[in-house]
């Protein structure tokens, strides 16, 4: 049984899709060509959400077009939107804290020295 959709349906769907995947590539050319852990953190973390969020969409759009609601869609979008800036924040501190090389390196006061257990 196949599903006939309206063409500015596929059209639009077809925009989110290839909006995304562009978002997804830019994301992976940058976790692998910037220098440093800094700026390799950044690069997917912002342009992977937006990569899938494009795909997300897509996939709700053609969902309301079947006639179903696309809750699953809309929960994946917004558990990737909240946990992708958390746990790049997470990462970037610890980093921080383990004195990572970067371009952007803190003042020595600036980070909390560590404590001995």
């Amino acid at each position: 049984m196949t599903m006939e959709f309206h063409p500015v349906i596929e059209g639009l769907a077809a925009v989110l899709l290839l909006v995304g995947a562009f978002f997804l590539l830019v994301g992976a050319i940058g976790l692998v060509r910037l220098p440093d852990f800094f700026m390799r953190l950044h690069a997917p973390t912002k342009a992977s959400t937006l990569g899938i969020g494009g795909l997300l969409l897509a996939s709700m759009l053609l969902a309301a077009a079947q006639g179903r609601a696309g809750f699953a869609e809309l929960l994946i979008t917004l558990f990737v939107f909240v946990t992708a800036p958390v746990s790049a924040n997470m990462m970037a501190q610890a980093a921080l804290h383990l004195r990572v090389p970067g371009k952007v390196v803190p003042p020595d006061d600036a980070v909390p020295e560590r404590q001995s257990s």
